[in-house]
């Protein structure tokens, strides 16, 4: 309801992963062939990401090989304070992040940043635990891997990478939103 009146922009975030061989969701062969899938000569390590959706608005994240930890996690949270405090002063709006229970969003150090992201306006809104299917981003994910990558094979984490950053443009554009991503080393 705060939402539909303009009190709170209203934003989801969750972590996915993508692998260097994509899984085929289905496929078509001529009858009597068997279907064959090209593979790498090396399974690389894992694409993670890490995302904050407004739908219909903005979709704005992170890349990290391997996983986040609590201090890429701060590091993308500062970014996003800074910019809930940017829409306190000129809308009024705070800014409220839906998210689950991971360790990542709830350790001490993390915690620790809690009042400071708070005086800046930005909220946390924990859905109940092994809740994941209530968060609006889980789709986006879904989409992601099996419109824009499935059955893709990549030959580094690199060009795997580029494939993502691809697939959330594209998504954006039909979608009819913006997209931007975080750069953990910049920052």
């Amino acid at each position: 309801m705060a939402q539909v009146e303009g009190l709170i922009c209203l934003k989801y975030l969750d972590e996915s992963g993508f692998c260097m061989w994509s899984p085929v969701s289905y496929t078509y062969v001529l009858k009597g062939e068997q279907k064959h899938l090209e593979q790498t000569a090396r399974r690389g390590r894992r694409l993670s990401i890490l995302a904050l959706w407004e739908p219909l608005v903005s979709f704005e994240y992170g890349l990290a090989i391997g996983s986040f930890t609590s201090e890429t996690f701060i590091k993308m949270m500062n970014w996003e304070a800074e910019r809930a405090q940017w829409r306190l002063i000129d809308s009024g709006q705070l800014t409220v992040v839906v998210l689950d229970n991971s360790s990542l969003h709830t350790s001490q150090q993390v915690q620790a940043k809690w009042s400071q992201w708070q005086e800046k306006g930005l909220y946390f809104f924990f859905l109940p635990k092994y809740c994941s299917e209530m968060n609006p981003i889980e789709p986006e994910w879904h989409q992601l891997k099996t419109h824009e990558l499935a059955g893709r094979m990549f030959e580094d984490e690199y060009d795997l990478a580029l494939a993502v950053m691809d697939g959330v443009e594209a998504r954006g554009h039909r979608g009819g939103y913006s997209t931007e991503r975080f750069k953990f080393n910049s920052a």
